[in-house]
C-alpha cells in the first residue's frame, strides 16, 4: 500500500507503478480531503493519528490485517503508525516526517504554507503556468530534486491538488506540532528509510535522526533526488519500495 505526502494525492506515485506491479498487488489511495477523496470519516480530527485510523479502517475493509507498506513525508508517518499498531508486514519510507526539531518544524511550515499560498493563486490557470520548463524548475525546486522532468501534466495536476485539498492547513498544523512517538509495535518489522540527497523541505541529516528513532531500520541516501523522487528517477525509487518489501511472512 502506497500512501502519500501532504498536499499530494495517489498520482504522484505513477512513475513506480510500472515497476511494482507485476510482482506486488499495488494500492495507491487517496487520503481523506485529498486528491479524489473527501475528508470524510475523520470528524474534526486532523493530523496523522486521524489519517491512520482511516487507513486502517481501509485495510479492516478489505481484509488485510497486515500490509507492506510505503509512504512519503506526512505518508510516511502514517505508514510508521500503522507500523506502530501491529498493521504493517513491512515499511518502506521515503523521507518521512516527524523527526525535525523545534526550529526544522517551523521552517518546514513556513515553507509549505507559503507553497500552498502560491499553489492557490495560480492554481486557476495551472496549465498555462506549468507549461514551461524553466517555470515548473522554479515552482517545484522545494519538492524534487529534478523539477525539469516532471511532465506538464503532472505539474498541472500536483499544482490543482495542492491548493484544492480541504485538510492541508490542519493537518500541516498537526505534523508540525508533533514529532514521531515510538516504538513499533513488532520489533521485527523491516523498517527502510530511503532520503534523497536534495530534499530541501525535510534535510537529509533528519534521515539519521530516523534511525535512531526506529532500533534495527536502516537509512538508504538516495542521490539526486529530492523530497517527493518518484519523478525525479522512478528507478531508484521502486527499486527500493521491491527491496523493501521483499520479505517472508
Amino acid at each position: 500500500m502506497l500512501i502519500h505526502g501532504i498536499g499530494s494525492d495517489w498520482r504522484m506515485w505513477q512513475p513506480v507503478l510500472p515497476r511494482l506491479a507485476p510482482t506486488r498487488d499495488t494500492i495507491a489511495l487517496d487520503l481523506p480531503g485529498y486528491g479524489d477523496s473527501p475528508r470524510t470519516g475523520m470528524g474534526a480530527r486532523s493530523g496523522i493519528g486521524a489519517l491512520a485510523d482511516v487507513v486502517e479502517g481501509f485495510l479492516d475493509q478489505f481484509g488485510l490485517p497486515t500490509a507492506h507498506l510505503a509512504g512519503n513525508s506526512m505518508g510516511g508517518w502514517v505508514a510508521l503508525e500503522l507500523a506502530r499498531r501491529g498493521r504493517a508486514r513491512t515499511a518502506t519510507l521515503l523521507s518521512p516526517a516527524g523527526f525535525y526539531n523545534n526550529p526544522e518544524g517551523v521552517f518546514v511550515r513556513a515553507s509549505l504554507l507559503f507553497s500552498a499560498r502560491i499553489s492557490r493563486r495560480l492554481a486557476p490557470d495551472a496549465e498555462r503556468v506549468t507549461a514551461s520548463r524553466l517555470r515548473r524548475t522554479v515552482l517545484f525546486a522545494q519538492f524534487m530534486g529534478r523539477p525539469w522532468r516532471l511532465p506538464a501534466h503532472h505539474a498541472a495536476h500536483m499544482m490543482r491538488v495542492f491548493a484544492s485539498a480541504p485538510g492541508f492547513d490542519a493537518d500541516l498544523a498537526a505534523i508540525t506540532e508533533f514529532r514521531f512517538a515510538g516504538p513499533l509495535a513488532l520489533a521485527d518489522v523491516p523498517v527502510t528509510i530511503g532520503w534523497g540527497s536534495r530534499d530541501r523541505l525535510l534535510l537529509p541529516w533528519q534521515g539519521r535522526r530516523a534511525v535512531r528513532a526506529l532500533p534495527g531500520s536502516r537509512l538508504v541516501p538516495l542521490p539526486g533526488v529530492g523530497h517527493v523522487p518518484t519523478h525525479d528517477d522512478p528507478e531508484l525509487v521502486a527499486d527500493l519500495l521491491l527491496e523493501g518489501s521483499t520479505t517472508t511472512g
